[in-house]
């Protein structure tokens, strides 16, 4: 492997990106470099003065198939990939002349799916020719320099001018290209693949059977800082899926990493509900969640619930934001607002709070999040996210206390709350509306007792919802001193009988999901 400094005689360009491309060229023109070019590339050149060669000039045949074939000819390859210590014979007898420079980028595929394409055009944006190239570029780090990104033609310029190019900086590059056509083929896998999916990036069936995980994401933006200003953070976002990622931003400040954090947990709770609802969140956790008959009302008593711990928070709704919930909006202090549109003259009012953040998520029906990733010392936790539905069929009611068909359809909009609640969690709920949401607690008598601190009204028609069983019988102890009369909760505890026996001394009437939903 030749390690020493080359000397750049003929470069081949040829890119789809155009950046920073002529002040290349001239560069490496002054420098007395031959210039080898294709199509657009070639016609860029050509505009600016620059001589150089078309790529059918030395291989002595045209560009065929629409493009499709030019660069795919042994005068090419040969004159990147051969070793210039072992191959000169070869080179010689068939008038392969050497390439040591190729500057390419590849057809723009993530760009033009992105802003939406049929699948024939996705196709043809598939670059073969290219990524051919680079590879073959790259293999040959002991004579040949490659670039694919515009950001590196600096370097190059500035080699050229202290007369050749260095090991080091040539395996650099050689990296950067290994990790560029990788990532495009990447992108490509997943765009096929989401043609087969529903919903869906990385198909559930598939993803936990893997050997290796590839997770190929771009970055959208670097935060100002994480979770706290001592911390570094950025946002990555897939090319293919839909959500919090991609959401357009009306107004406001800069989102930080804890308003995306806040946003995506008030998001999917939000996603739970079928008839207008609003959910305000905060540190996290929901603080207030309603569903009405229409947004309005939602946002009202979702506000109301907790109208102390929403100070600050972010708002999610599932739909339209409405002049009047704008008008309350805007004379109260929120970070920010999410929701799929938004009236006019909402937005006109929103504008009176320049720092409140305004995203509109216009694809809701396309959101998608099928896995959650946490990442621990030396790897990755990968889970299913948990998108379980519950139907008063899946209830098993175990006490001696029936409850209602209204007390059940209660009792399954508080299980959709206390889903969202950081683990212990208790949800008491009241015609549609938290009532008192006790979360992140180390024993479930402390989420209850909080709980039940966080209600200031009257009970009387109130629900219960755990996220996991009851381990011991004083939940339901405590309970008794309540006006609450009905219980939801996965049970599954070695003492259910006794939580089931208290249930019944008391009157309280309990049902069983069978399912666990324990968020950490």
């Amino acid at each position: 492997m030749n390690q020493e400094q080359i000397n750049i005689k003929t470069a081949l360009l040829s890119v789809s990106d155009k950046t920073g491309l002529i002040e290349l060229a001239e560069a490496l023109h002054a420098a007395g470099v031959a210039l080898i070019s294709t199509g657009g590339t070639s016609k860029a050149l050509a505009a600016a003065g620059l001589p150089h060669q078309k790529v059918a000039d030395i291989t002595g045949f045209p560009e065929i198939m629409d493009g499709r074939v030019k660069t795919l000819h042994p005068k090419i390859h040969g004159g990147i990939l051969g070793l210039r210590d072992q191959h000169q014979s070869a080179a010689a007898a068939h008038q392969i002349p050497w390439i040591d420079l190729v500057v390419v980028n590849l057809y723009p595929f993530i760009e033009v799916t992105q802003k939406g394409c049929s699948f024939d055009e996705a196709i043809e944006n598939i670059d073969i020719g290219g990524p051919a190239m680079i590879r073959a570029a790259a293999k040959n780090i002991g004579w040949v320099t490659v670039a694919v990104d515009p950001r590196d033609y600096a370097a190059i310029i500035t080699a050229l001018q202290e007369g050749s190019l260095d090991f080091a900086l040539r395996k650099r590059l050689a990296q950067k290209a290994f990790l560029h056509t990788s990532t495009y083929d990447r992108f490509i896998c997943d765009y096929l693949q989401q043609q087969n999916e529903t919903n869906s990036v990385l198909p559930q069936e598939n993803i936990l059977q893997q050997e290796t995980l590839e997770l190929k994401l771009q970055r959208q933006e670097t935060l100002r800082y994480g979770e706290n200003p001592q911390q570094q953070a950025a946002l990555f976002r897939s090319p293919f899926g839909y959500g919090l990622a991609e959401a357009q931003i009306l107004q406001g400040k800069a989102l930080s990493y804890n308003n995306l954090v806040d946003a995506e947990a008030a998001l999917q709770c939000v996603r739970e509900f079928f008839m207008p609802a609003c959910v305000i969140v905060k540190h996290a956790n929901p603080c207030g969640v309603a569903a009405a008959k229409d947004i309005d009302s939602a946002y009202h008593k979702a506000f109301a619930a907790d109208s102390k711990s929403a100070f600050g928070g972010i708002i999610a709704l599932n739909q339209h934001c409405t002049r009047a919930i704008a008008e309350q909006v805007a004379g109260i202090f929120m970070e920010v607002i999410l929701a799929p549109g938004y009236e006019q003259e909402a937005l006109e009012l929103l504008q009176q709070k320049p720092n409140l953040r305004v995203l509109a998520l216009k694809d809701w029906d396309k959101i998608s999040n099928p896995w959650q990733f946490k990442a621990i010392s030396g790897g990755i936790l990968v889970q299913a996210q948990d998108q379980s539905c519950l139907e008063l069929t899946d209830l098993q009611v175990v006490t001696e206390q029936k409850p209602s068909r209204e007390v059940l359809d209660e009792l399954l909009f508080a299980w959709k709350i206390v889903k969202h609640l950081k683990s212990n969690a208790i949800a008491i709920t009241k015609a549609g509306v938290s009532v008192g949401l006790g979360a992140g607690q180390v024993s479930r008598i402390d989420a209850l007792e909080l709980a039940l601190k966080k209600a200031h009204q009257d009970l009387t028609g109130a629900v219960l919802a755990s996220d996991a069983f009851f381990p011991f019988r004083d939940s339901i102890d405590t309970l008794a001193s309540t006006p609450i009369k009905a219980v939801i909760q996965p049970g599954g505890s070695v003492r259910d009988q006794e939580v089931i026996a208290a249930c019944n001394q008391h009157g309280i009437a309990m049902v069983l999901t069978g399912m666990r939903v324990f968020a950490h």
